[in-house]
């Protein structure tokens, strides 16, 4: 059969087998010829014992087909088989040892029904066999090949179900494995989808939004004070300059542009806040570092900067703020970033969006379709929780708001 091509231990097995058919057929012939060489059936036992073995040697052969095709010719066989050791059970009953190796073969071979059918009838033949060559009625030669025969069947019968069990619990683990390294990729797509929204909202869309502006503040004065129109078009230029640089960095998952010199975090924030003011808004930027100055993880700094260029987006747009400020405490076991401002403020305990939001919140000024906005705080939430940390927003109407993200630091051992 086929798993006989494949399991090394089914495959010595029916070797075994195979071998053992072949020494109980050559010691049943040698002793008939010993004791009966005068016998006008020497040459038919001899010509079925050569029939016998000839179809046997043709049988083990057709195990490694597949089961679908070779069902069919392999009962053939095994019916050829059967028909030709009656016979010459009949002719000697010597030879109804060979039945031992028949037994795993019919079981092999057959459906269970079909298969304890043909064991009944070889247990049959060898018990009438075994009777007629002791010549005496014995109870151990009645009673003794059906109780072994029984034994054998349910052994094999358990074995083959357990067998089946087995591959069943192996299909299910391949299937299982399947299904979570399916899942694992759906994740992945879903957490690359996830990156690359934060990163769009933190850096190209701020800055889309921030040309506008400027851009509609120099059309409006363009008649008016060309020399700052041109400026506002200066620094839009600029912006758009470092978004293209932030595009292709997080494209290939680097850090932000600003963290790539040598600065880290403290020259990064100061650049942001350099960009973020004008003539509405000035941001002032604080370190308070007490004087140890530990370099923070890279995933930290990342994940810092863009809170705080979310939430300076954020000020910009909605609060109606003219001054806002970053503060960046480095204890032994955080970071703390806080961004404040001082514009409208809001209700904290209120929805959001139901007045001039905090910093990453979805307000925005009256006439703004819902769910247009209201990316930036659940970008923050997402990033601040994937490093263990907790963002809080405290806030009030008309007293401005301040936005807070803690986020856990290593300890040194």
């Amino acid at each position: 059969m086929l798993e006989e091509a494949v399991d090394p231990d089914a495959r010595w097995l029916s070797a075994v087998l195979h071998g053992a058919f072949f020494l109980l057929l050559g010691s049943s012939l040698a002793r008939f010829l010993i004791r009966h060489s005068g016998s006008a059936d020497l040459p038919w036992i001899t010509a079925l014992s050569v029939v016998l073995a000839v179809l046997y040697v043709l049988g083990p052969g057709r195990d490694l087909r597949p089961a679908p095709r070779a069902r069919l010719p392999r009962h053939t066989w095994l019916c050829a088989v059967v028909t030709v050791w009656v016979v010459l059970v009949v002719l000697a009953p010597s030879f109804a040892w060979c039945a031992v190796p028949l037994f795993y073969t019919g079981l092999r071979t057959l459906r269970p029904r079909a298969a304890i059918g043909l064991l009944t009838l070889l247990v049959i033949l060898v018990v009438v066999a075994q009777l007629e060559l002791s010549g005496r009625f014995d109870p151990d030669l009645v009673f003794a090949p059906p109780a072994v025969a029984a034994i054998a069947t349910g052994v094999f019968i358990r074995m083959e179900r357990q067998s089946a069990r087995q591959r069943r619990l192996i299909d299910d683990l391949i299937r299982t494995r399947r299904e979570l390294a399916a899942s694992e990729r759906r994740e992945g797509m879903l957490a690359e989808r996830q990156r690359l929204s934060m990163e769009i909202h933190d850096t190209l869309a701020q800055g889309l939004s921030s040309q506008q502006m400027l851009l509609q503040a120099a059309a409006r004065i363009w008649g008016t004070d060309p020399v700052k129109a041109r400026a506002h078009v200066r620094t839009a230029e600029s912006i758009a300059e470092h978004n293209l640089t932030e595009a292709r960095r997080f494209v290939h998952d680097l850090a932000p542009a600003d963290l790539a010199g040598a600065g880290g975090l403290d020259e990064a924030l100061r650049a942001l806040a350099v960009r973020e003011s004008g003539d509405r808004l000035t941001v002032r930027v604080h370190i308070d570092d007490g004087s140890r100055s530990p370099r923070l993880p890279d995933r930290v700094q990342s994940a810092l900067l863009r809170i705080a260029q979310g939430a300076l987006a954020n000020v910009r747009e909605h609060s109606g703020a003219t001054a806002a400020a970053l503060t960046l405490t480095l204890l032994d076991d955080q970071a703390v970033l806080d961004v404040a401002d001082d514009g409208c403020g809001f209700d904290a305990a209120g929805p959001p969006g139901t007045a001039a939001g905090p910093p990453g919140t979805a307000a925005g000024p009256p006439g703004t379709a819902a769910g247009v906005r209201g990316h930036g705080l659940p970008a923050m939430r997402a990033r601040v929780g994937q490093l263990g940390g907790t963002l809080t927003i405290e806030s009030a109407p008309g007293e401005g708001a301040v936005l807070s993200a803690a986020i856990p630091l290593e300890t040194p051992s």
